[in-house]
């Protein structure tokens, strides 16, 4: 693993130091992912059909925890939930 320390331009540019740029070239889409605290970069090109896939459940998941922050959900118990999912 490779850790090093860049900063943020007022612009909201950041430069990637030489040492991380191997396999990058000008003009590569990078993909960005945020979670609290986090921010993941990851290569646009090196993504794939399922990590598309996993990200669009993660997106979902957080809607729904949103929605179940909200107050928004149905309380079912546990013999009627079978019956309850089949409706989705």
């Amino acid at each position: 693993m490779e850790i090093e320390i860049t900063k943020l331009s007022s612009k909201g540019q950041i430069v990637i130091p030489l040492s991380m740029r191997a396999g990058l070239k000008e003009g590569d889409k990078i993909l960005l992912i945020k979670s609290g605290d986090r921010i993941i970069f990851k290569k646009a090109s090196d993504v794939d059909e399922q990590f598309k896939d996993d990200l669009e459940f993660v997106r979902r998941t957080e809607e729904a925890r949103k929605r179940i922050d909200a107050g928004d959900y149905v309380s079912v118990d546990s013999e009627d939930l079978e019956e309850e999912m089949m409706k989705w």
